[in-house]
């Protein structure tokens, strides 16, 4: 059982909601998955009677939680995908890490190399076939002396890359045992496929696909991040920006709100909240 669908940002372009992990971003339509649940979304809301149309431009790891971001036509999807491709979407993640983060802020560089029948990234060689240059600002936010609470920002898109470069320098992401971690993160879960990290998309910042616009979302921390004291001083309220930050979202576009849904196979807290079109959620 997932928390109730989430939306950060929906006009009739884009939308942005949050992921809770450890639900997949994508997968095959006997598996649950965040794209199953939007589609189901947007099929009830706006009484869509065949397929519904939803462009996946870039994807959060299954024990990633936060921001994803959907296109709801292809005009729309083609531009987005472009604009990741051409790294002009600004990504900001909160992290929690074991140990002590020191210095406060800098920049990491590393060459990684995707071990795809390991599923997962490791240091290589410069001049290694398949390395590829990863770069990543970090600043410390807050700590209590054995644990970090980090806000990266990657400049690159590797396959793990933040988990691994703060796994590289002795500050594996709380819960991330795939990476080395040692402290938990989460409830416990049996299989692997269950277990959750520290890791959650807390900013995306990108061009309106239509407008140009900038445009920025933020999740709010899930509850579970209650347990880690050195965080609660930090607002899990989202904000949403149209244009400048704080400014009011264009006419048509509908900010946060939560949604219940039931897809038919995954019953997601209930019953479905309708709206209008044009309706901005409360």
């Amino acid at each position: 059982m997932y928390p109730p669908l989430e939306i950060l940002f929906e006009d009739n372009h884009c939308l942005a909601v949050v992921k809770p992990a450890p639900l997949l971003t994508q997968a095959p339509p006997e598996i649950p998955s965040l794209e199953a649940l939007v589609r189901a979304y947007l099929k009830e809301r706006y009484q869509k009677p065949g397929y519904v149309y939803l462009g996946i431009p870039h994807r959060l790891d299954r024990p990633v939680s936060g921001v994803v971001l959907f296109a709801r036509q292809t005009k729309a999807a083609q531009r987005l995908h472009e604009q990741f491709q051409q790294r002009q979407v600004t990504k900001v993640y909160w992290a929690a890490v074991e140990g002590d983060v020191q210095p406060e802020a800098g920049v990491w560089e590393d060459w990684l190399l995707k071990v795809q029948e390991a599923s997962r990234s490791e240091r290589a060689a410069p001049d290694a076939p398949g390395a590829k240059h990863a770069v990543l600002h970090y600043r410390r936010l807050a700590g209590d002396g054995n644990r970090t609470l980090l806000e990266l920002q990657p400049q690159t898109g590797r396959m793990h890359q933040l988990r691994v470069q703060t796994a590289l320098r002795g500050w594996p992401v709380l819960g991330d045992t795939h990476y080395g971690a040692t402290q938990p993160f989460g409830p416990a879960a049996e299989l692997s496929r269950d277990r959750i990290i520290a890791l959650h998309a807390r900013q995306l910042t990108f061009l309106h696909p239509i407008r140009y616009e900038p445009i920025t979302v933020t999740a709010p921390l899930p509850a579970v991040w209650d347990d880690l004291p050195f965080v609660i001083s930090f607002s899990r309220e989202p904000e949403v920006s149209a244009g400048q930050e704080g400014a009011p979202p264009a006419r048509g576009e509908k900010t946060r709100k939560t949604i219940r849904i039931n897809t038919g196979r995954h019953n997601i807290g209930g019953q479905l909240v309708r709206g209008g079109a044009g309706r901005g959620g409360g």
